[in-house]
């Protein structure tokens, strides 16, 4: 067990950097068509035209409200 707080502190941040380090770095890539396609979330990259990712990145705070409100009902994967 962990003598000190600090240590039990020091155990959690290594384990928080370990987790951060494992997970894929999201990347951004010009597609053949011109599309912007977003990597690392999942299995297949997420693909929209620019105008697109401008009208999702505009309903961002209705987005995040929409989550927030449906938390409960939500399934996550990480």
């Amino acid at each position: 067990m962990y003598t000190t707080l600090e240590q039990a502190q020091a155990r959690i941040d290594a384990l928080e950097a370990s987790l951060a380090a494992r997970m894929p770095k999201l990347t951004l890539k010009v597609s053949e068509k011109g599309a912007v396609s977003l990597y690392g979330i999942g299995k297949w990259p997420v693909t929209l035209y620019a105008s697109q990712w401008e009208r999702v990145l505009g309903q961002s705070a209705a987005i995040t409200a929409f989550i927030a409100e449906h938390a409960d009902a939500l399934a996550r994967k990480e």
